[in-house]
């Protein structure tokens, strides 16, 4: 199950159904009397002072993402994401909730140079000034333990805050503990870019910018985001936690490029961002080309492609 921040749930589970509903839904509700209400789906299901239950079945609850799981039979990752997919105005008698800390993250023991992370991108494609720039910016590491490769995402004052990990000698997927996906694996040269191109995964980033290298353009020019993977949503127009959390802190970006993967999940996320963003954005879909899953495969056909043009004729 995909992995939630307990500031993220929290704050999702502070949303009621009726401001869920009045935002996201509101022709589902069914205003009785003063502050009661009903849905059209369910008139037993009766929704009051923050609360809501559902009398047929008797069971009720207080959140909208008590609902969405109970009464729409979501996974709590989906509930989570159809809640927080757009902004929403918590009501006035939510009850408040103590500040939390920053999550603080604890990465693990680190290699001084790491070159087998280095060997595993560039058997992937991934151009050697690429994977240099990012050692030299301190993005890229490489775990002691079991020689992982790690991505690291930073907070606009610096701080790195996530850190996705990629196994180079086995198909490990991870993130290390404390991982703030806000703040996910991002390359921004810069900082007054308008022109914002989304990836599945960070690996999926440097394919793309070494795509733009190998073909002579500047690959520094845009900003660069892994979204930190993605899922199918339920619900229309879910955008991302990453993506919501970038333009905050970018303002001045005004285009999208969405170059997510060719498969069901990849153009179902694209969907929900399209729907959730076009309204303010200029969104753009260029998924890899050619028909490819994602945008390393389209970079290790291209790097393939152009050895063999380059082997001299036996």
């Amino acid at each position: 199950m995909p992995y939630i921040e307990n500031d993220v749930l929290l704050e999702a589970r502070r949303v009621d159904l009726l401001t869920y509903l009045q935002q996201n839904d509101p022709g589902n509700l069914v205003h009785i009397s003063g502050n009661n209400y009903c849905t059209r789906d369910h008139d037993s299901l009766k929704i009051s002072n923050g609360k809501w239950y559902w009398f047929s079945r008797g069971f009720g609850g207080v959140s909208a993402v008590d609902y969405l799981i109970k009464v729409q039979n979501y996974t709590l990752p989906q509930a989570v994401e159809a809640v927080m997919g757009r902004a929403m105005t918590i009501p006035s008698f939510s009850y408040a909730l103590r500040p939390e800390e920053p999550k603080k993250l604890l990465m693990p023991e680190l290699v001084q140079y790491p070159y087998r992370a280095k060997r595993y991108l560039k058997d992937r494609g991934i151009h050697p000034a690429v994977i240099d720039y990012c050692i030299e910016h301190s993005m890229l590491f490489e775990t002691e333990q079991y020689h992982n490769a790690v991505f690291v995402g930073y907070d606009p004052q610096g701080i790195a805050r996530y850190a996705a990990m990629r196994g180079t000698v086995s198909g490990y997927k991870g993130e290390v503990s404390g991982s703030d996906k806000h703040f996910s694996f991002s390359i921004c040269e810069t900082g007054d870019s308008a022109e914002l191109h989304l990836f599945e995964s960070a690996i999926d980033l440097l394919s793309y910018a070494s795509l733009e290298l190998y073909q002579g353009r500047d690959w520094k020019q845009d900003a660069l985001l892994s979204l930190a993977g993605v899922f199918m949503p339920k619900r229309p127009n879910v955008v991302p936690v990453a993506l919501r959390e970038y333009l905050k802190d970018h303002p001045n970006i005004t285009t999208l490029h969405l170059h997510l993967d060719n498969d069901e999940v990849g153009r179902g996320a694209t969907e929900g961002i399209i729907g959730g963003l076009k309204e303010k954005y200029t969104v753009l879909d260029e998924p890899p080309a050619d028909g490819f899953k994602d945008v390393n495969d389209q970079l290790k056909a291209y790097v393939e492609r152009t050895r063999k043009k380059e082997e001299p004729e036996r």
